[in-house]
């Protein structure tokens, strides 16, 4: 794919679903810049662009960390610049199978792009993904859904654990090889369904499967990946835990305090602080679990306060003597949570900029305040590309139909979108004659309510009243048309039909349904180069017409 193919850009106020908070800091706009130190003065791309926080001590180490975890020889480059102390732009999501939904790739070439704009600005920098391996939400990473002819099919990995723990870590067992096979009779035979069943082998667990996969994607262009989840980095990143569990009760006011203003300001906090919730979770030493530490405030007996796990295993007490000691004997058994995990992670990457879904966006108007207490700083966030993706059959029907992608996302429902349809479809006589009756019928009947509005406040209501029902069923006479015009021309529904399920599945954007190996096996490896370039482009919502 030499060329770009073409796109359409958007803002991203056309994309359903998006939550205020993230609306506004996209626009930058005075209401959410407090909680965003950053866009104080200017807009995240700009604010300190190619400005790297000085190397830690624990670079070199890291460095070569990462360079085992990365060990294709389309990684040197990008580790030869990571050892000489290139800045890094970090992105990251959970290792979900067969490598997750289609906005993953997305933060990919987010990262890469930023990159290499930051690169080619003399401010040498890499990309690297973060796999969230310690989640353990379980039910948010063992599906995945591909388009299948007139309805989506949804593929589920069954064998769940036992008990919470982190998802990376997990094993898969031998009814992956089933699943991997209807997942290719889904996408097809290609270079990208290979790679997919060499990842996702019995024995390979969750994070090195998606690893891999992503790894033969991206690694040629500059890309690296890093599961944190080892005795050995966690170490490096001991400090940021250590804060959590030394001054849980200031981070916890300090976020008490944050999502009150959140609240005030109008917006939503993206993750609950309960009473007794903390920012760490402790792993069981014999079964694995991946337990939530819950925070009991100290008293006269326990000045120091305690802290409580709730597991198979029953419950258990810790003091934060016992945790700081399990910290510097066993660290990876020490996990962040949603909210510290961004500080861990910048901890030991010192990233020049991060690139995040509407989600992590909201989480950093959080955990700015974990930033400002534990690092000192912090780190710039860009929202990732975001995009639809749209093939040739869909194209040719929008094309047919003369609509744009922004039309497609105003309907709630593919018959809404039907019914679009036939109402153009019409015959222009039927066209005509309901246009020329619902103005002048709307003409007549505004100038009916307004004069009995000027005779009376009481009788006025009432009219409009009555007026709005009138208008409800010279509505209802549009729609018995158009619904007449479906069943004479049965295409129509079809239609409808196959451009929501490919473009806007279930009333939800396509980025976040359908999984990324559909488009990797359907368009060939080469889409990533495409998805780096496009994401270079702009900010917004891009509708990529393949």
């Amino acid at each position: 794919m030499n060329e770009l193919p073409t796109a359409e850009r958007y803002p991203i106020t056309i994309a359903p679903g998006q939550s205020r908070l993230f609306l506004d800091f996209c626009a930058a706009g005075p209401a959410v810049r407090s909680f965003y130190p950053w866009l104080a003065t200017s807009t995240a791309a700009e604010s300190g662009r190619g400005q790297r926080p000085e190397l830690p001590a624990h670079w070199a180490e890291l460095a070569g960390l990462i360079a085992a975890q990365n060990s294709s020889p389309a990684a040197g480059p990008a580790l030869e610049a990571l050892a000489r102390g290139a800045g890094t732009v970090v992105t990251g999501q959970q290792v979900g199978i067969f490598g997750g939904p289609l906005f993953t790739p997305f933060k990919a070439a987010t990262a890469i792009a930023r990159a290499r704009q930051l690169t080619a600005e003399g401010h040498p920098h890499t990309a690297i993904f973060w796999l969230a391996s310690e989640d353990h939400d379980f039910a948010e990473i063992n599906h995945i859904t591909f388009p299948a002819g007139r309805e989506p099919a949804e593929l589920v990995y069954a064998k769940a654990p036992e008990a919470p723990r982190p998802v990376g870590s997990l094993a898969l067992d031998e009814t992956i090889v089933p699943l991997v096979e209807r997942a290719i009779q889904l996408i097809g035979v290609s270079g990208a369904a290979e790679e997919l069943a060499h990842a996702y082998r019995p024995g390979r667990t969750f994070a090195q499967a998606f690893a891999d996969f992503y790894a033969k994607i991206f690694s040629p262009l500059g890309l690296l990946i890093l599961d944190a989840h080892s005795r050995a980095i966690h170490r490096l990143g001991a400090p940021v835990l250590r804060a959590g569990l030394e001054r849980a009760d200031e981070l916890h006011a300090a976020l008490l305090e944050r999502n009150r203003a959140l609240e005030t300001a109008g917006y939503h906090a993206q993750v609950a602080v309960a009473a007794q919730s903390s920012l760490l979770f402790l792993i069981d030493e014999k079964t694995g679990e991946r337990l939530a530490l819950k925070r009991i405030a100290p008293t006269a007996a326990e000045p120091d306060g305690l802290w409580q796990t709730a597991g198979q295993g029953g419950s258990r007490s810790f003091s934060t003597a016992e945790l700081l000691g399990i910290l510097d004997a066993e660290p990876e058994r020490i996990s962040p949570s949603a909210l510290l995990r961004p500080v861990f992670q910048d901890f030991l990457l010192c990233p020049s900029l991060v690139a995040g879904g509407p989600a992590e966006i909201a989480y950093y108007a959080q955990n700015a305040v974990l930033y400002e207490r534990i690092l000192g700083r912090a780190t710039p966030a860009e929202p990732r590309f975001s995009a639809t993706l749209i093939e040739p059959a869909a194209g040719e029907l929008l094309r047919k139909h003369n609509l744009t992608l922004e039309q497609v996302f105003a309907d709630e429902s593919a018959g809404s979108l039907a019914l679009k349809l036939a109402s153009r479809s019409m015959p222009a006589e039927t066209k005509q004659k309901l246009a020329a009756a619902g103005s002048a019928f709307d003409a007549e009947l505004t100038a009916l309510v307004e004069w009995m509005q000027s005779q009376d406040k009481g009788l006025g209501q009432s009219a409009e009243t009555a007026a709005g029902k009138m208008r409800y069923q010279m509505n209802r006479l549009r729609t018995l048309a158009a619904n007449f015009q479906l069943q004479r021309e049965s295409t129509l529904t079809r239609h409808a039909n196959a451009i929501f399920n490919a473009l806007y599945p279930g009333g939800i954007l396509q980025e976040r349904v359908y999984g990324a190996a559909y488009y990797f096996a359907r368009y060939g490896l080469d889409l990533a180069e495409t998805l780096c370039g496009q994401a270079a482009q702009c900010a917004g919502h891009t509708a990529l017409w393949l």
